[in-house]
């Protein structure tokens, strides 16, 4: 059996000079806060889905230079413009829900948009960003892509009036809140009667931004209601 390769003292000697902080180790001052001045955000994404583009260099561990990179997604909220994209649950709104605050406390004059392509989901999380919308003081402007269907097209309709869009080929839908309930009679009746207070909440909210009677709220409700982006205009 052939002895084991030993490994090199000065090889040894010169990584433990690396690590020890001498200053070309990772750890040296100088290079922590080049190395720890890239935010996560600004490290180059993982999936094929979030484009990112190159803004400058980072100096490394000498010699090293350090690309870094820029999401898109970032880029656009520089810009003050932010996404509510995919279904609506806890985790997106409370990401929403800080974007909507720092860009307030940055700017409370600029106004703010945000492009709504949903499904729908939870009502409780769609209602902690519409509630947010409402709280700050700039006005946001909404922009329909794709699908803004259920807490989806609440959300586009709680744009501020007049600041409220939707391009050519998207689809907007609204529908009364959807759930299940199980469990013991008493536990079924506090159930219904939390759907039944969502969907009167909701309801009014939407009378409200449209313009439409809450009667001809409640009928188009009751099912699915599908309009274009011209039919969605004329309704309110």
């Amino acid at each position: 059996i052939p002895p084991a390769p030993q490994r090199s003292r000065r090889c040894a000697r010169s990584v433990a000079a690396s690590a020890g902080g001498g200053g070309v180790g990772l750890h040296g001052a100088a290079h922590r806060r080049g190395i720890w001045s890239i935010r996560d955000d600004l490290l180059m994404p993982r999936s094929p889905y979030f484009p990112v583009e190159a803004a400058g260099q980072e100096r490394g561990p000498s010699p090293m230079v350090m690309e870094r990179f820029q999401s898109v997604v970032s880029q656009l909220f520089q810009h003050r413009i932010i996404r509510c994209g995919g279904p609506v649950e806890d985790d997106m709104a409370n990401v929403i829900v800080a974007q909507l605050l720092y860009l307030d406390a940055v700017d409370p004059n600029k106004d703010i948009i945000m492009y709504v392509n949903s499904p729908g989901g939870s009502v409780t999380a769609g209602m902690a960003i519409f509630d947010t919308m409402k709280h700050i003081r700039p006005d946001v402007s909404t922009v329909c892509i794709g699908l803004a269907a259920s807490m989806g097209a609440f959300l586009l309709s709680g744009g501020t009036k007049g600041k409220r869009y939707s391009l050519p080929n998207s689809r907007i839908m609204i529908h009364q809140p959807l759930g299940g309930a199980q469990g013991q009679e008493t536990d079924l009746e506090i159930q219904a009667n939390e759907m039944l207070h969502h969907k009167a909440n909701l309801n009014g909210y939407l009378a409200y931004h449209t313009g439409q009677p809450l009667d001809k709220i409640n009928v188009d409700t009751d099912r699915d209601f599908f309009m274009s982006a011209k039919e969605a205009k004329e309704y309110g």
